[in-house]
């Protein structure tokens, strides 16, 4: 069976990544196609052969493809999969765009729909500058257009029930589910002097991620958070956060990063997550999560494993906080239920479900 993979951009390292280095593993051979590769900023892809399109070319496309919104369709578009039995595309954006022959089965392993184009919309074109209002110009035509594609994809698959569901709403197309890929390892020593003494978010500083809210509820109570990420948001965040936040917006090793999940009070999630694999990775510290419940974190964890709050707003999350002071959590519970994701029952499942295709 001749399979190729599709992927949106190769240009950041997190969980998307992951679930390539997954599929990779399973069919060695596949060839991965994308709009654009940074080699410098994606080490982790040289194991592939990679294919980018047309947009390789183009000034700044590399690390900025927004400035690009008309064309990153056009370049999905432009590829060939003759010869290829099975085409992966792996996608929260544009790479379900793909045209395949009838012969050619093509399986959208979907992250979840367009972000800033349904689910997170507001949020997005509520952004000050040029971002919020490119979107707010451009979105009506992205959305009709996204709508078209989302017919392409033979068959889907989620991430979570979460993205199931955003699924079944946006393009109407239901989904088998299979949960991505997390590393469950030993999760290295503690940090010095800091055991239990903090609570930890580590994500991406973007608008839908609601960091804001999460620092507004710490700033009121005045307890010690430390926030791991970098994006968009941070100068903002930095501004909007007392001393008791700390950010750490450098490059940490897995064994640091894994350090502070073995050093914190609680890892806390205020976003509408798609899936959430930092929060398998503190369960696998033996931590327990605080999450919106909302969020596809709560299919991670239960009652024996973390907390969840109803609304996104500060006075939710403080509640949830002073519950969480009330509690205590056995770290066995956590370990147990982190291994539940691991690669190899992502890896088994997934050829597994594409044998059953062909």
């Amino acid at each position: 069976m001749k399979v190729a993979l599709v992927y949106d951009r190769i240009n950041k390292w997190g969980g998307a990544e992951r679930v390539l280095l997954a599929l990779h593993k399973i069919w060695p051979e596949a060839p991965l196609f994308t709009a654009v590769y940074d080699e410098k900023r994606a080490p982790w892809a040289k194991v592939f052969t990679i294919q980018p399109s047309f947009l390789q070319h183009l000034p700044f496309a590399k690390a900025h493809h927004e400035l690009y919104p008309w064309l990153t369709p056009m370049a999905f578009e432009s590829f060939s999969f003759d010869g290829f039995d099975v085409v992966i595309s792996v996608t929260s954006a544009e790479a379900k765009a793909i045209i395949t022959k009838p012969e050619t089965f093509h399986v959208c392993y979907c992250l979840t729909p367009t972000r800033y184009l349904w689910s997170s919309k507001a949020t997005y074109e509520s952004s000050v500058g040029l971002m919020g209002a490119g979107l707010r110009l451009l979105s009506p035509t992205l959305r009709r257009w996204d709508e078209v594609v989302s017919t392409r994809p033979d068959h889907y698959i989620a991430i979570s029930n979460r993205v199931r569901e955003r699924i079944n709403t946006y393009y109407h197309r239901d989904a088998d589910v299979i949960y991505p890929p997390v590393i469950v390892r030993d999760q290295g020593s503690e940090i010095r002097g800091q055991k239990d003494s903090y609570f930890l978010v580590v994500s991406r500083l973007v608008p839908y991620k609601r960091i804001d809210i999460i620092i507004d509820a710490f700033n009121k109570l005045g307890w010690p958070l430390t926030i791991i990420g970098d994006g968009m948001d941070k100068h903002a965040l930095k501004k909007r956060a007392k001393g008791n936040i700390t950010f750490i917006d450098r490059y940490l090793t897995e064994e640091e990063l894994h350090s502070y999940y073995g050093s914190c009070r609680a890892l806390i999630h205020a976003a509408d997550e798609d899936f959430g694999i930092v929060a398998v990775e503190a369960l696998a510290a033996g931590k327990p999560v605080i999450s919106f419940r909302e969020s596809a974190v709560s299919e991670i964890i239960d009652e024996h494993t973390g907390i969840t709050f109803e609304e996104q707003t500060k006075h939710a999350i403080m509640s949830a906080l002073e519950e969480f002071s009330k509690r205590r959590f056995d770290p066995r519970l956590a370990k147990k239920r982190a291994e539940q994701f691991s690669e190899e029952q992502f890896i088994q499942t997934f050829k597994r479900t594409i044998d059953s295709f062909i």
